[in-house]
């Protein structure tokens, strides 16, 4: 479940690391490190990120902050791990899609990561005002771009490979934008209070039906040459990085 993009985040760059077998490499200490960090993500979907602590973490799961400290030495570690696990089941899922249309193959996507997702929608509910803040560990911040460029790619694949995939880099490009549209529709989710969150259910309902119309807009050159353009926009604004250099 842990990469070695969640273990990293464990030491941080400026945290020397320890001598002797890291922490979690043996089936005792993946266990306790299970342990800690369901304990963790149970602790801020209930709480808060901000109101919980690494403490009351430790406390929560009967071990010492010491121990806690050595597999996950603050909260953005743990919210690090979450993300890896996430982005890693969405690859994961990504390869029972099937061949055919691009909007298809997006829809698909769409709906896998929000089966990904719902699990832990009271953890990620919670940890809503980081993941939109210019913070790093935000979710277009550096700490989180391994996750990010996962998912990206997921998306970008499902348009690139389809069989109706529009020409050049243009089929990149929409592929990144639709990654984008995936993001709002997953913040509508979270914030969606509807009974089951029925509304999002539509929300997707209504997506499927406008793919149509932007297929066949696409075969527009203006209308491609603007996709471009957000694209560019899309990496300008949000990745601080050029759109030929977001993967």
């Amino acid at each position: 479940m842990f990469t070695k993009n969640s273990k990293s985040a464990e030491n941080g760059p400026d945290r020397p690391r320890k001598r002797g077998r890291p922490p979690g490499t043996t089936a005792l200490g993946e266990t306790t490190r299970q342990k800690l960090y369901q304990t963790a993500i149970g602790l801020i979907a209930e709480r808060g990120y901000a109101q919980t602590t690494l403490r009351d973490v430790a406390d929560e799961a009967g071990v010492s902050v010491g121990l806690l400290y050595r597999y996950f030495p603050n909260k953005r570690a743990v919210m690090l791990a979450l993300y890896d696990e996430l982005s890693l089941e969405q690859l994961a899922r990504a390869n029972g899609m099937a061949p055919g249309a691009w909007r298809d193959r997006f829809l698909f996507t769409l709906e896998t990561s929000l089966s990904v997702l719902q699990p832990h929608r009271r953890t990620l509910s919670a940890l809503i005002p980081v993941m939109i803040s210019t913070e790093p560990d935000g979710l277009f911040g550096s700490a989180t771009a391994f996750s990010r460029h996962r998912v990206q790619r997921v998306f970008q694949d499902a348009v690139v490979g389809a069989k109706d995939a529009p020409r050049g880099e243009l089929a990149a490009a929409l592929g990144r934008l639709l990654y984008l549209m995936h993001l709002a529709v997953v913040l509508w989710w979270l914030l969606d209070r509807s009974p089951k969150q029925r509304a999002t259910a539509a929300l997707v309902v209504l997506t499927k039906q406008i793919l149509p119309m932007v297929s066949l807009a696409l075969k527009i050159k203006r209308v491609g040459a603007i996709v471009l353009s957000g694209d560019k926009l899309f990496a300008e604004a949000l990745l601080a990085e050029a759109a030929s250099g977001s993967e």
